[in-house]
């Protein structure tokens, strides 16, 4: 998922897609540890998106803890 798709998205939105994809990472990391190396491409696209989806819950996090008037 793209970025500016991540943004349009709500924060429960993020958040169940966040659980998705650590359950996903979970499996991954199974499947590797069993020898199965073929996932390695995909893992690293999942990590990618999660820390994506991450940044973007913090940017909204700072955003409504900083004061109505004041810019970045």
């Amino acid at each position: 998922m793209k970025g500016i798709k991540v943004r349009d998205l709500d924060d429960q939105e993020i958040n169940n897609q966040l659980k998705e994809i650590d359950e996903q990472l979970f499996r991954l990391k199974f499947q590797m540890s069993m020898g199965q190396t073929d996932g390695l491409k995909k893992f690293r696209q999942i990590k990618r998106q999660r820390s994506q989806m991450l940044t973007i819950r913090r940017e909204r996090e700072l955003a409504a803890a900083r004061p109505a008037g004041e810019k970045k």
